[in-house]
């Protein structure tokens, strides 16, 4: 699960919320499998290490081509370090922050180019609750019959990628759109899903369980759903994407191992953090190329944020 931080404006909550019809993807015909780069075809970055002041968990979450960056630090682990969210701008060095109001804890996970932001919060109970931020004024909007609702992504047109909880503890994906409507989402032997991302072109990124509970990534774009397995891997979660059509994410390998991976025209990339081999997650990336992400061990409520520049 993703987590939450304490920002001063007005709070607006949504009355109600419209559904749209479920969409059913489309499964493509004659696609070529996915691939792994070779040595010579993979991209070399720079990475940097980017922690909060005095914690030891800072995770980024998001990237827009501004390079401002969502994210949260506070482990959770305890109550004397709840998720408190900010936004990071790497040129000065400067975290602000940005908490629901009233929550307890708070992340800020997707943002777009116009510094509007996104993400869940979290009540006294431990409810989780969907958010977004436009104009410096906050809104929650409500998913009727859950109490487990969130934002993981946040475009320019204002729509939101995410998911709800059901009774079971089923994950359903969807996309929220600023006229409150939300369209939900059917994927092939999905029995667990979340949206993680859309892009401007219209291309929704996330992951599910199947029926054998392993996890797979997943994009639909144009109705056409392409399966995401990284070669070899146990599981796969797409993260992020952009307008490029590239994609980031994790997988897990057969030692149990975590590592990012980027992805694009059917050719995936292993990338890790040096400092992080082994525990690695790739969370956004801009229309640069621009990657975001953390490793550590966030059991032990140890993280840290890197930027990756190619």
């Amino acid at each position: 699960m993703k987590n939450l931080a304490v920002a001063i404006a007005s709070t607006v909550f949504l009355a109600g919320s419209v559904f749209a019809t479920a969409q059913s993807p489309k499964l493509p015909t004659g696609e070529k499998p996915d691939t792994i780069a070779s040595d010579v075809a993979a991209v070399t970055y720079t990475f940097t290490e980017v922690n909060y002041p005095n914690d030891t968990f800072t995770q980024l979450l998001g990237i827009n081509n501004n390079n401002i960056i969502a994210g949260y630090h506070g482990s959770g682990l305890d109550p004397a370090n709840p998720n408190k969210g900010f936004t990071y701008n790497p040129s000065t060095n400067t975290f602000t922050a940005q908490n629901y109001p009233g929550s307890t804890q708070t992340q800020v996970i997707g943002i777009n180019d116009s510094n509007n932001t996104s993400g869940f919060w979290v009540d006294a109970k431990n409810n989780n609750y969907s958010w977004y931020q436009a104009g410096g004024l906050f809104r929650s909007p409500t998913f009727p019959g859950t109490n487990f609702n969130q934002f993981l992504g946040f475009n320019n047109f204002g729509e939101a990628a995410g998911y709800s909880q059901d009774s079971a503890g089923n994950f359903h994906p969807y996309v929220w759109n600023r006229a409150g409507i939300y369209t939900s989402y059917l994927l092939p032997t999905a029995v667990s899903a979340q949206a993680t991302g859309k892009n401007n072109l219209g291309a929704l990124v996330g992951f599910f369980i199947d029926a054998k509970t392993k996890t797979h990534g997943f994009q639909l774009y144009n109705g056409v759903f392409h399966q995401f397995d990284f070669p070899g891997a146990t599981s796969t979660s797409c993260l992020g994407t952009n307008d490029n059509n590239e994609v980031v994410g994790t997988y897990t390998d057969v030692s149990n191992n975590v590592h990012g991976f980027y992805w694009k025209a059917q050719v995936y990339t292993s990338l890790d953090d040096p400092n992080g081999i082994g525990s690695t997650i790739i969370n956004g990336i801009n229309n640069a190329g621009t990657l975001v992400g953390f490793w550590g061990n966030t059991g032990a409520g140890i993280s840290h944020g890197f930027i990756a520049i190619p």
